[in-house]
């Protein structure tokens, strides 16, 4: 590696909450159901070699059903998850040698990560799986990109480009990368794939969950009176929305083209543009799709001519799935989500057929950066998507969608299933935390890192779960308990 630069950074401390939050109404996806869900919050303090010293935030739902879908107790694997995410605080501390935030998360993630994930299972959950390993560590990578910009007194999306990073892209991706393709990615870094004045508006993706109404039929009579729609119909009236993401079964094949048939109705009816279907790596047969594309086009083509995308129909592992969905790709855009772990996935998907790609930060923004830079030099389609992220979390995920420059906009649902969660992080970034005419705005992101502005939101944190290195807590969030 070249010499360090003088804005290369040490981290020299970090601290771990753990924020409960409960859903207004329950969350499906595939054979998952999610009503409850701790965020982990992490503050990381670097300083640069030249002396600058900066604090930094990252915030991550530890989304288990999600990362973890399993027969296994939800104890258990949160339990695990949380072990990962506290060993991987601990241990970017422990990172010796100076660098980029790029350079410091790539090197966690080939030298940390796997053998964190090993031995935070135990008798009953094994290893952790990667996706879920990923999530629990991606609040700590986070942070450490926050810090780094706050340090340097740099928005830090400015912070991309060889005037920062000694590495290129090829050092990025190391050994594995394929030998045209280090012909391709020399002397580039990942700002060379970034939009770097992005819009400071986003069009918003609202998500129909499975267990969602979609009229007064459905309803029981439990639903929240909180001020909030329950019916579809009133959600795209309220915020003007333009883009729906409807959540399917994948094992129902009835059941899923009656979803899409209903919601892409309900949504005609009231404006809608556009559509995608996310079948969440339920399907093992490519037909399963086909089939219910083609009973849509059948039966409502304006709503298929509407269908943007698929996303995610089959199982996650490609290695242990390598289905070829070269001929659903060639009639619609499909999109890797889960698959997506990292850039090596990517490029396994992509020989597979997939032609697009859904990056979420709680895979890192680290390997968020890495896997866009991939995708995009092979002409792969774009979307950034949710885990349902409120409060911090969602800053960082706007700004990567935004600086993505997305096929269309965002997905944004924290303000559907907890919108009581972010009313704090709401007084300062209106905008973001709730849609107005089908679109969230961005313009209140200002300053130094990821634009949180963190000071002038008035948290008060729980207790500590883990404090590590030499942090100074007078310093680094003076309403923090």
């Amino acid at each position: 590696m070249n010499r360090p630069l003088s804005t290369d950074i040490h981290i020299t401390g970090a601290a771990l909450f753990l924020l409960p939050v409960t859903t207004r109404i329950p969350l499906k996806f595939g054979a998952q159901v999610v009503d409850e869900v701790t965020v982990a919050r992490i503050a990381v303090e670097v300083r640069t070699i030249d002396g600058r010293h900066g604090i930094g935030w990252g915030e991550t739902p530890l989304n288990v059903q999600w990362g973890w879908p399993a027969e296994l107790s939800y104890q258990s694997r949160y339990d695990a998850m949380v072990r990962v995410a506290t060993a991987s605080t601990q241990a970017l501390c422990e990172i010796s040698e100076p660098g980029h935030p790029m350079e410091l998360g790539v090197f966690f993630r080939h030298e940390y990560l796997d053998d964190i994930a090993r031995k935070a299972g135990d008798e009953e959950t094994g290893p952790v799986p990667e996706l879920a390993a990923l999530i629990a560590a991606s609040a700590s990578d986070l942070a450490v990109h926050d810090a780094y910009g706050n340090a340097l007194g740099l928005d830090t999306y400015t912070t991309y480009g060889q005037d920062h990073m000694r590495s290129d892209l090829v050092d990025l991706f190391g050994p594995e990368l394929h030998p045209e393709d280090r012909t391709l990615f020399a002397g580039l870094r990942p700002a060379d794939f970034l939009e770097l004045s992005p819009s400071t508006t986003l069009s918003a993706w609202h998500l129909v969950g499975g267990l969602d109404p979609l009229d007064t039929a459905e309803l029981t009579g439990t639903e929240p009176e909180d001020g909030c729609p329950v019916l579809l119909a009133d959600w795209i009236r309220q915020d003007g929305l333009q883009c729906l993401k409807i959540k399917l079964r994948g094992n129902d094949i009835s059941w899923d083209i009656e979803r899409l048939q209903r919601v892409g109705r309900i949504g005609l009816a009231n404006g809608v543009q556009q559509f995608c279907a996310d079948f969440n790596c339920m399907v093992t047969d490519p037909s399963y799709v086909h089939a219910a594309l083609d009973a849509l086009l059948k039966s409502d083509p304006h709503i298929a001519s509407r269908l943007l995308y698929v996303e995610q129909p089959f199982p996650y592992d490609l290695e242990a799935n390598p289905i070829d969905v070269h001929s659903l790709s060639t009639r619609t855009k499909l999109f890797l989500d889960e698959s997506a772990h990292d850039w090596r996935q990517i490029t396994r998907g992509f020989s597979l057929g997939w032609n697009g790609v859904a990056l979420k930060t709680c895979k890192t923004q680290t390997g968020a950066l890495l896997s866009l830079a991939w995708a995009r030099a092979h002409g792969m389609d774009i979307m950034v998507q949710d885990l349902t992220n409120p409060m911090l979390a969602a800053i960082p995920h706007v700004r990567l969608a935004a600086h993505a420059n997305t096929l269309a906009g965002v997905e944004t649902n924290a303000m559907q299933f907890y919108p009581a969660a972010s009313q704090l992080e709401a007084t300062i970034h209106p905008g973001l935390y709730k849609r107005h005419q089908g679109v969230v705005h961005l313009d209140s992101l200002s300053g130094s890192g990821f634009g949180m502005r963190v000071d002038e939101i008035n948290r008060l944190l729980p207790k500590s779960h883990a404090v590590f290195g030499s942090l100074d807590r007078d310093t680094w969030k003076p309403n923090a308990v």
